[in-house]
């Protein structure tokens, strides 16, 4: 009977513990506005006027979008580069693209270096 209180008692105290999970954290910095409440007011209705809610469904960032290139120009540039692209992007990572680029482009060293100061 003994061992069936003890068991009794130690499930009792173990369910009646408290759980720490998280502690909260407390901020005690005194928050000082930088704009006055006409100020906000007026950018609120300067947004509700505007009629774009990146919160809403119907919201469409392309719409504002708009292109310095022709659609001719990004093509011509696509079918310029997807060879390269493909090397690159192929079973050897493009390794064997950039050994054989690597001997047609010997560029010289450059190293960098301070600016020299001008002692006059």
């Amino acid at each position: 009977m003994n061992r069936k209180l003890a068991l009794a008692f130690v499930i009792a105290s173990a369910a009646a513990a408290p759980a720490f999970a998280d502690d909260p954290t407390i901020v005690n910095e005194q928050f000082v506005s930088t704009m006055t409440h006409a100020e906000v007011m007026a950018a609120l209705q300067q947004y509700r006027q505007s009629g774009l809610n990146p919160w809403a469904d119907e919201y469409n960032p392309i719409l504002q979008m708009h292109s310095e290139r022709t659609r001719a120009d990004v093509t011509t540039e696509y079918l310029r580069s997807r060879d390269v692209v493909g090397a690159l992007n192929g079973e050897d990572s493009g390794s064997v693209y950039l050994a054989h680029r690597d001997g047609e482009r010997q560029q010289a060293t450059q190293l960098a270096t301070a600016p020299v100061a001008d002692w006059d």
